[in-house]
């Protein structure tokens, strides 16, 4: 294998490169071939991990983010992420869109709205009712719950093991790397390279996904601007297009593909958002800002460790209610993408001290999702009526948005930028950061599989980046035309499977990273030398001379 790399003008590992892109191929041939039983086979398995494990998942979320305010906290805390002279490479606003655009941006655009009416129109937790205040406050909550904090932790976890043992040691750019502590050499070895393979397979996979999703949230932007028929040609357009803008990307690389359209697309989004609050209900939206940090804080330690135990015959079945569907399968998604986030954001990240990275990763994207859900969430639901008084008020124009929601998810924030001025620009504006957000996802998870296969943060032969690029837009786009809904519902079963091993090894970098940190020298890392008193002591001589 080494020799056709060569040929091919490949640096990769060989063996990490040629299973990686077989088995992705052997997976969709039979994907499209038996999409059924695969779908069935791995819905079973899915069926399993969230009946006996779900438990695991939202408690391990937790000792995650425990872990990471400790490190953060602890003497370890001004520790640089790379030599003990190294600086950041980019600025604080450089930073925070990079790690928004290539996080959870996309997620955003595309739950923005949906997600706290589902939770309005349909609410989870027992004994309340829908379309009620309560029902209003509970899904502002548990909206920020899945995407605030806990879903920064999954990607800040990873993110600070790379960091740590990528930056500061010289360790190969791999998820295996970050278990030297714990396997030494045998992480160049059939151990650390399965790692790496499961680490980039669900990568792919995950970014399929998330691929497929944005070209119909895409399509269902271009259906309502231009009555065109959103089918699967159009679609398959789409993506078409997302993979050319993601490729262009990558050719460019991280300094400019990725940073300049992190940044474009960042500052389009806070425009959306200003807009909203602007010729939107204003003052009940900056009302809502502040009391909803206070629904977040007051109710994230219940929600935190919310096991939907009480939910109907589960008490004595096992089976999981609403929570399994959502929470659950939200955390097994967003695992999937830890390596490639991590990896990311650990790339970026080279400099900063590990305090400053815990801080940044976790509390700057959480606020920013906190006044979009404030903005986008409260909105939506005063459009749609909130409460019940209100809902009688408006007669038969309430609901209009839950109705939305309810024929398609991804139509979700066009029906909600109908209802404002402007609409058909707003639209357009939502539809271009929409597929910029998943362009961005794209090319940032190509350069990271391409990392994971050469070892090296280089960014290596442009065809090799290009291929990686093309093939995730390949896997979608054959789903798309070949298995339709089904092979994308399979492939959201296969990927919930993946991340229990995926969601094991991040666990177990926390034994590894509290290795590393115990053997450092703490005392050769200083932040700087501590003044002597007499230095505060006012000087006489200049005084005098005064």
């Amino acid at each position: 294998m080494e020799k056709f790399a060569q040929r091919l003008g490949l640096r990769v590992d060989p063996t990490i490169f040629f299973i990686s892109a077989g088995l992705s191929l052997v997976f969709v041939v039979l994907l499209v071939a038996l999409p059924d039983q695969i779908g069935g086979a791995f819905s079973a398995g899915r069926a399993w991990i969230v009946t006996n494990l779900g438990w695991f998942f939202i408690l391990a979320v937790n000792v995650w983010l425990g872990f990471l305010i400790y490190a953060a906290m602890s003497r370890h805390g001004h520790i640089r992420l790379g030599p003990r002279n190294s600086r950041p490479e980019y600025s604080n606003l450089s930073w925070f869109t990079m790690l928004f655009a290539g996080g959870i941006g996309t997620v955003l655009m595309f739950w923005g709205v949906a997600e706290p009416i589902s939770h309005y129109k349909e609410p989870p937790l027992p004994g309340v009712e829908p379309f009620t205040l309560q029902a209003a406050q509970d899904a502002i909550s548990i909206s920020l719950y899945h995407l605030a904090l806990h879903t920064w932790t999954i990607f800040a976890l990873p993110g600070l093991a790379f960091a740590y043992f990528i930056n500061r040691y010289d360790l190969p750019v791999r998820v295996s790397s970050v278990f030297y502590p714990l396997l030494r050499e045998g992480i160049h070895g059939p151990i650390g390279k399965t790692i790496d393979i499961v680490s980039i397979l669900g990568t792919l996979f995950g970014v399929a996904v998330s691929l497929g999703l944005g070209s119909s949230q895409v399509a269902a932007g271009l259906s309502a601007l231009f009555d065109l028929e959103n089918g699967t040609w159009l679609r398959l357009a789409i993506l078409a297009a997302l993979t050319a803008v993601a490729t262009a990307s990558i050719v460019a690389g991280l300094d400019k593909g990725v940073k300049i359209l992190s940044n474009v697309n960042i500052g389009m989004a806070v425009g959306l958002m200003v807009f909203v609050l602007v010729t939107g209900s204003t003052l009940f939206l900056l009302r809502g800002m502040v009391e909803t940090v206070g629904l977040y804080l007051s109710n994230l330690p219940r929600l935190a460790f919310w096991n939907d135990m009480l939910h109907g015959d589960g008490m004595e079945t096992g089976d999981w209610g609403w929570q399994g569907n959502w929470t659950v399968f939200y955390w097994a998604w967003t695992v999937t993408w830890s390596p490639f986030i991590g990896l990311f954001v650990a790339r970026i990240s080279r400099g900063r001290t590990i305090r400053e990275f815990v801080f940044g990763v976790l509390l700057a994207p959480s606020l920013f999702t906190v006044i979009w859900f404030s903005i986008f969430g409260w909105q939506a639901m005063q459009m749609d009526g909130l409460g019940e008084a209100a809902r009688a008020a408006m007669g038969a124009s309430a609901g209009g948005i839950s109705a939305a929601v309810e024929e398609s998810v991804p139509l979700a924030m066009f029906a909600f930028f109908a209802e404002l001025p402007w609409a058909p620009v707003m639209q357009g504006i939502a539809v271009l950061v929409v597929a910029i957000f998943f362009a961005t996802s794209s090319d940032s998870a190509s350069l990271v599989v391409n990392m994971l296969c050469s070892g090296t943060a280089e960014p290596g032969p442009v065809h090799q980046r290009v291929f990686w690029g093309v093939a995730e837009g390949l896997i979608a786009a054959t789903l798309i035309l070949l298995a339709g809904e089904a092979g994308l519902t399979a492939l959201q079963e296969v990927i919930t499977v993946i991340g229990l091993p995926i969601f094991l090894l991040v666990s177990m970098m926390i034994p590894a990273l509290i290795r590393g940190l115990n053997a450092e020298d703490i005392d050769h890392i200083t932040i700087g030398k501590r003044p002597a008193l007499s230095e505060f002591e006012p000087d006489e001589t200049s005084d005098a001379e005064a």
